[in-house]
């Protein structure tokens, strides 16, 4: 198999000069980034929680630096400085900057939308090793197991494969599959229990998230009725990812298919949200962004009912000129678990 060609790294000078013309336009005199998603997108550092503590970067016209005392290069006289949004309550009381304090998304998020072209691939990186993850938790013993054993297994598959950061993950088994914040308990798995698993972490700095629905031995009754409308309604928003599209128009067309199938009110509100270096950025389904190529976002419609059973399906997809480019390739089938 040929090996796929590396393409070229970021152009940080290129991102600095955006976002410096950005904080021009905004009125924003300094940035003041903790090590997040923001201050890797600037070459600072490894941008996340394996960063060296009080390694702040600090952007302003004339200075791109990485300091402990984020303080001494704010230029003096600043009227409005942006900080990191992940910023901690003792970080921003340290900071001792006088200066009006506003969220530093506000410049850099629109930035962050379009991924370039090597950005595209280490996100398509991180989609096969989550699916290889998910590929070998069908592989486990599940009968008689608890959910929070079963996760705890997870997390080691996912640190074996070289994740960086564990973002969240989810094993839900019968009823508890129509929690959709639900944590990880002591509730046993049995035959015939539908079995709700996710996986998002963080490899080479850059996130995905595989979430597909299981059913031990055989399914309960009408679940598979209603993961067919899941997939109907995943088929659906994939198919409306184009570019000059808004990105409402994907919440419309999964809404769509699971309102007519009767299941509308058990349907979940979002149905997807932007991801990169963060697992949870723009472009967001229900906002008034207007899709173009080279925007990644994680396709998770899900129906909910209520001390049954759900079902949520999670796929990361590239918007490119010619439409919608799934970034893994995980089957979608119902996987049947015989042990």
């Amino acid at each position: 198999m040929t090996p796929e060609p590396e393409v070229p790294g970021p152009d940080t000078a290129w991102r600095v000069a955006a976002v410096r013309e950005a904080m021009a336009g905004a009125g924003v005199d300094a940035l003041v980034l903790r090590p997040s998603p923001d201050h890797r997108f600037l070459g600072g550092g490894s941008g996340f929680s394996g960063a060296e503590p009080g390694a702040f970067l600090v952007v302003t016209r004339d200075v791109l630096a990485e300091t402990a005392d984020p303080a001494g290069l704010v230029p003096e006289g600043a009227r409005r400085v942006g900080v990191d949004p992940e910023m901690r309550v003792r970080e921003l009381f340290g900071l001792a900057i006088e200066a009006e304090l506003v969220p530093a998304s506000s410049v850099l998020a629109p930035l962050r939308l379009r991924k370039e072209p090597h950005e595209i691939q280490a996100i398509g990186r991180a989609v096969a090793a989550a699916e290889r993850v998910l590929g070998q938790a069908r592989e486990l013993a599940w009968f008689g197991a608890t959910e929070r054993a079963m996760a705890h297994r997870l997390r080691l598959l996912l640190v074996e494969s070289g994740c960086e950061e564990v973002v969240a993950l989810r094993v839900a088994a019968g009823e508890h599959t129509a929690g959709p914040a639900h944590v990880p308990g002591d509730r046993v798995i049995n035959p015939g229990d539908a079995l709700l698993v996710s996986v998002c972490g963080r490899w080479d700095g850059y996130c995905a998230e595989v979430a597909r629905a299981f059913v031990v031995a055989e399914p309960p009754e009408d679940f598979e009725a209603m993961y067919s409308v899941v997939l109907a309604a995943h088929r659906a928003g994939l198919a409306a990812v184009r570019p000059a599209v808004p990105v409402s128009e994907v919440s419309r067309a999964v809404g769509e298919v699971i309102d007519g199938s009767g299941y509308g009110r058990f349907g979940a509100a979002h149905v997807g949200r932007g991801v990169g270096l963060g697992p949870d950025e723009g472009p967001r389904p229900g906002e008034d962004t207007v899709l173009a190529a080279g925007m990644t976002f994680c396709l998770e419609p899900a129906i909910y009912v209520p001390d049954l059973f759900g079902a949520r399906m999670a796929d990361v997809v590239a918007c490119t000129e010619d439409g919608p480019v799934p970034l893994g390739s995980y089957p979608h089938t119902l996987h049947v678990l015989d042990r």
